[in-house]
């Protein structure tokens, strides 16, 4: 695989990167003088977008599944908790209910005890069941590949539907969850907080083509990089093109510990992860180191 541009593993923080940022502080400078035209804002979005792809070329969906009804089910858990956490509940979960069929029929209190490490078990047990029904008896025991259908699911909003589609079914689609929420509002794609009105003006500034993808890649950065309390602004390789520069650790050495995953050297959330991962596989519940991950916060 060819290595992704000043994002070598545990190399974040470089004099490369280091350089890149400096230039940004007169960026931010002539930028806060004149508000920027639509096109300027395409064109810089796009290109935020070009640098991501070449940062993260393996950029993919961090929950394992192996089918359309895992990846639902997933997506459905990973509410409220990490995407680590849930890859490491699911395994035994759906060695116990491999189909809708099965977990329409599980007993409640066992199926809570399964899903319960990931929090909000009880709740998330009634969407799971209500879904499950849903697909045994609506959708013939299928996940259906239409966002209307999905939506009619309990449990299932717009984000998850769109997650299934664009990971599961090839249908591209823009998974507007907080990581993905936070920068683009940080880079001033938009200043909407509704996630419909988020997904809605992101939606015009790319060709549909780039949605799943574009997807990924902002959610890779915001979980390693771009993070809530304190972004990692002086290994961020972006910089130059973020109007929010400064809001984080701008010290390039400093900033370098705060990266997470494999940008840090660390495990990544998925037990399987693709090929092209260039981190360590996340340790199964229960091992050693597993229930302290890094990034359990993000």
């Amino acid at each position: 695989m060819t290595a992704p541009r000043n994002s070598a593993v545990g190399e974040q923080g470089s004099d490369e990167t280091a350089k890149a940022a400096k230039p940004h502080k007169s960026v931010k400078a002539s930028g806060a003088a004149r508000p920027e035209s639509r096109l300027a804002l395409v064109r810089r979005a796009r290109r935020i977008n070009r640098d991501l792809a070449e940062v993260y070329p393996y950029a993919h969906p961090e929950l394992d599944f192996e089918n359309p009804f895992q990846l639902l089910v997933a997506t459905v858990l990973s509410a409220q908790t990490t995407d680590l956490r849930v890859n490491q509940t699911t395994p035994a979960l759906f060695a116990a209910y491999p189909t809708p069929e099965d977990m329409a029929a599980a007993d409640p209190e066992v199926l809570e005890q399964l899903i319960r490490p990931t929090g909000f078990f009880r709740a998330k047990a009634k969407s799971l069941l209500g879904l499950s029904a849903a697909l045994r008896d609506r959708f013939g025991d299928e996940v259906p590949g239409r966002l209307k259908d999905l939506v009619t699911l309990p449990g299932v909003g717009r984000k998850t539907a769109n997650v299934v589609l664009g990971n599961a079914f090839g249908v591209p689609g823009l998974t507007v969850d907080t990581h993905f929420g936070r920068l683009v509002r940080r880079w001033k794609w938009t200043e909407q907080e509704d996630p419909e009105k988020v997904e809605t003006e992101i939606a015009a500034l790319f060709p549909k083509s780039e949605w799943t993808m574009l997807s990924h890649r902002i959610i890779f950065h915001g979980r390693r990089v771009c993070h809530a309390r304190k972004p990692a602004c002086g290994a961020c390789p972006i910089a130059p093109l973020c109007p929010s520069y400064g809001e984080g650790e701008t010290d390039p050495d400093k900033a370098k510990k705060l990266l997470k995953y494999e940008m840090g050297g660390q495990p990544g959330q998925r037990l399987r992860p693709p090929a092209d991962y260039p981190g360590r596989p996340a340790p199964p519940l229960g091992a050693a180191g597993a229930a302290g991950a890094p990034g359990a916060a993000e």
